[in-house]
């Protein structure tokens, strides 16, 4: 955890007293993925921070509290994300892209990708390292998504990765990943630049077994139905 990376954050979130639902989100992000003693840590350099404003600008003291407020609520959810194994991420914004990518560089073994369409070249960029690296790699996207404007499905194949496409009449519409057979990323959130840039989205990532389980098996189910691409 690069602490003064954090304190450089919080001190630009405090600059105008108020924090934002993407640094609200990118806090939750840190909080997730931190130990208890950590978020502790987190807090009292928040702390630290409101006591700083206020002498600096006595008049703004209420302002200052109000944004000490949102951030302590911030941590404390994500302390309880973090013990319950699950934490959720929303665009606009990248907070999703920022997750997705982690959860690629930390993949040892196993990656499979289920999603509508793939055109963010920043999250195709991060499954191709990890195919790189050894990690096993296999995708299912819809093949009305292959050839859209940006579409990475030719690239990620070019680069030796498995791919099988829903040749079918109807959409396959979803939208999840799992790492290691052991979490499960999942929600609205397609792995396009738009979806980033101006769609409400969202994204769970989760470490319940039996959510693992379930996916991993419907994955393996349109894994043998569908076809590789020509």
């Amino acid at each position: 955890m690069d602490f003064e990376q954090l304190d450089q954050t919080l001190r630009a979130a405090a600059a105008d007293f108020r924090l934002d639902n993407e640094e609200r989100f990118e806090l939750r992000e840190i909080g997730a993925q931190s130990e208890i003693e950590q978020i502790r840590r987190l807090r009292n350099t928040a702390f630290a921070i409101a006591r700083e404003q206020i002498q600096a600008q006595p008049a703004q003291a209420l302002t200052v509290l109000r944004w000490l407020e949102q951030v302590v609520k911030t941590l404390d959810l994500s302390a309880t994300a973090a013990a319950a194994g699950h934490s959720a991420f929303f665009a606009p914004g990248d907070s999703c892209v920022r997750k997705l990518r982690e959860l690629c560089a930390n993949s040892r073994r196993q990656l499979d990708i289920c999603v509508f369409t793939l055109a963010d070249d920043r999250l195709s960029d991060a499954v191709i390292e990890a195919h790189r690296r050894g990690v096993q790699v296999r995708i299912i996207t819809d093949n009305d998504k292959r050839f859209d404007n940006g579409s990475d499905v030719e690239r990620l194949a070019h680069a030796g990765i498995e791919i099988r496409l829903d040749t079918g009449p109807a959409h396959m519409h979803h939208k999840f990943a799992l790492f290691d057979a052991r979490l499960l990323a999942n929600g609205s959130f397609n792995w396009t630049r738009s979806a980033s840039h101006v769609n409400d989205e969202n994204l769970v990532v989760s470490e319940d077994a039996y959510l693992v389980r379930c996916f991993g098996g419907q994955f393996d189910l349109l894994w043998n139905r569908y076809a590789r691409p020509a």
